[in-house]
């Protein structure tokens, strides 16, 4: 079977192209919004598209029909990107409003079988990972690329955040591609010629500040936003220190358990206080006092817990802000 291409348009014509020909080989128009994303099924040979008007289509590139093999339902929601995961046995599409759905092969692609909230704004790009990438598993780790400019290493099913890879400040991702390579590129503005392109190679040093071999393969993370610029990550030293990171800190994973921890805290320390206080004598008063007594008696004030933190969400922290983590003497004022 010779190599074919994939393309769609605005109005959503999907079209066949074999390099050899001038003329698309086949097109379908069974879509009526813009294509976003493809997605390419190896062992039945089928290319899933998603689209703009809320759906998503499977055409079987050996048929010489131009309707698609399947066409799910209107999910309700422009369908942006798409990836597969768990050895392609499930489909993940990203949509505008932040939700990723989840579509079983197995059930059909007349619905999703699961949603997963947490992306505050749009799922714009989706990636997978390298399947020999260490210390990770990389059937169910995606990478999401979302228009708040965070590029999200997040795992389904269980669904967790494993942290942020790449920050493109208030520009939206576009895409997101992984490739690998040996050894570290660094460009050097003192090694750099007129024309700027000049690249030397610098020593490889992990977090531990340890030397990284050059003849292996390291995997790089390249984000493209709307700031036309790429950022390059070293992912391999991402997920060492998120796992560090959950090693010293088994926490900070719990979302919104370990606030709820915090409130706990201090609350213990505010009966340790009111122990430490030494207790008055009585003392015998009259009765037109008593009753004015009555209303200077302070009253207990309920705590309020913290509403739970969306796992997805990522704060940004301005330059001055100042987080308070003991009362003060002003609180009880």
């Amino acid at each position: 079977m010779p190599s074919l291409l994939s393309t769609g348009d605005d109005d959503g014509v999907i079209k066949l192209w074999d390099p050899r020909q001038k003329e698309c080989t086949r097109k379908y128009t069974h879509h009526f919004d813009y294509i976003t994303d493809f997605l390419w099924l190896e062992d039945k040979k089928q290319l899933v598209a998603t689209s703009g008007d809320g759906s998503l289509s499977v055409i079987d590139v050996r048929s010489k029909k131009t309707e698609p093999f399947a066409h799910s339902e209107d999910q309700e929601d422009e369908l942006l990107s798409i990836v597969a995961i768990k050895g392609a046995t499930k489909v993940v599409v990203g949509t505008q409003i932040g939700i990723l759905s989840i579509f079983n092969r197995s059930a059909g692609w007349g619905d999703c079988v699961d949603r997963v909230p947490g992306h505050p704004h749009s799922i714009d790009a989706l990636c997978n990972l390298p399947p020999d990438l260490a210390g990770v598993d990389t059937a169910s780790t995606i990478l999401t690329g979302s228009s708040d400019g965070f590029v999200r290493a997040v795992q389904i099913l269980p669904t967790k955040l494993l942290g942020v890879v790449a920050d493109h400040g208030d520009w939206p991702v576009e895409r997101i591609s992984i490739g690998g390579g040996a050894g570290q590129l660094t460009l050097d503005s003192s090694e750099a010629g007129k024309n700027g392109n000049n690249v030397g190679n610098k020593a490889d040093i992990d977090s531990d500040g340890e030397a990284v071999d050059r003849g292996r393969t390291r995997w790089w993370v390249g984000s493209v936003g709307h700031e036309e610029s790429v950022r390059l990550t070293d992912l391999e030293g991402f997920f060492h220190e998120a796992n560090r990171k959950g090693a010293d800190d088994p926490e900070e994973s719990l979302g919104a358990s370990g606030e709820q921890g915090e409130v706990e805290d201090v609350e213990e320390n505010d009966d340790n206080d009111s122990e430490a206080e030494p207790e008055a004598e009585p003392q015998e008063k009259p009765d037109s006092e008593e009753d004015s007594d009555e209303d200077d008696v302070p009253q207990v004030k309920k705590r309020k817990r913290k509403p739970e933190k969306n796992p997805l969400v990522v704060n940004k922290k301005g330059k001055n802000t100042v987080d308070v983590s003991e009362p003060t003497f002003f609180d009880g004022l």
